[in-house]
């Protein structure tokens, strides 16, 4: 069974993020970037459906800063080929050109099943994995929450709010957008991650000029400002609401 997991690196939260001065976006030279938790989420399951059914997993991502990490990190935890697509990703790629992007590669793969994080939090123009069916002309299941593989079908457990959950069947190939594995991922130790930096190889193919049409373009990025508008509300249950009663009645909600 062929496995391919596209995978998306995003912004560091943990890091303190800089609005460009001169575009709507981040300062491309001030973000870290790590990978996307839910494409994590995404390789381990790539490789449980590995050891479980045999085949290959390949990893595909976008050659931002520290890509490597991560597909060195997927390569320890038993991936088999690591692909980096060499293109201008940091400034003003969205989905909808990620889907481009991978679809031709992934193609050329003949993969049985694809793989990506149900969501990524840095882009607002959809998510990745049913844009990179559409161009790979194959159904798409997301939310999905477990993957067993029954002969030519995928088996999945997919999640609704609520605390709902339906298993659905997908005629291979497809595209799945994981939103957790069947097991949490495993722990790597850095020295099974330096060990894979010297026995695996990435392998770097041309991502060609990117296509962002149909994305959402923002027109205005600004960090929120702090005020002092909030007001506290100390008294007894009725007092207090009574008072918010008047207050939507002031701003017309009720």
């Amino acid at each position: 069974m062929k496995l391919v997991v596209a995978i998306q690196m995003v912004p560091d939260l943990v890091e303190e993020l800089v609005i460009a001065a001169d575009v709507p976006a981040l300062d491309p030279d001030s973000v870290r970037w790590v990978i996307n938790e839910f494409d994590d989420y995404a390789i381990e399951q790539a490789i449980l459906l590995k050891e479980r059914y045999g085949g290959t997993v390949t990893v595909v991502a976008p050659g931002l800063d520290g890509v490597d990490d991560a597909l060195f990190s997927a390569a320890a935890r038993g991936a088999d080929v690591l692909v980096k697509l060499d293109g201008d990703f940091a400034e003003g790629c969205n989905s909808h050109a990620l889907g481009r992007a991978f679809a031709p590669v992934i193609k050329a793969m003949q993969p049985d099943l694809v793989l990506t994080g149900v969501q990524a939090h840095h882009l607002n123009d959809g998510t990745l994995g049913p844009l990179l069916a559409e161009e790979l002309g194959l159904p798409y299941i997301g939310y999905v929450a477990g993957v067993k593989i029954e002969g030519s079908l995928a088996v999945v457990r997919k999640e609704y709010p609520g605390g709902l959950a339906a298993e659905m069947e997908a005629l291979l190939p497809a595209v799945l957008g994981i939103q957790t594995p069947d097991t949490p991922p495993r722990y790597v130790p850095i020295s099974k991650i330096r060990q894979a930096m010297k026995t695996s190889k990435v392998q770097e193919q041309d991502a060609g000029e990117l296509d962002p049409a149909g994305g959402v373009v923002p027109s205005r990025m600004f960090t929120p400002q702090s005020t002092g508008r909030a007001t506290m509300l100390e008294s007894d249950v009725d007092q207090v609401a009574a008072r918010l009663v008047a207050l939507f009645k002031e701003q017309g909600l009720l």
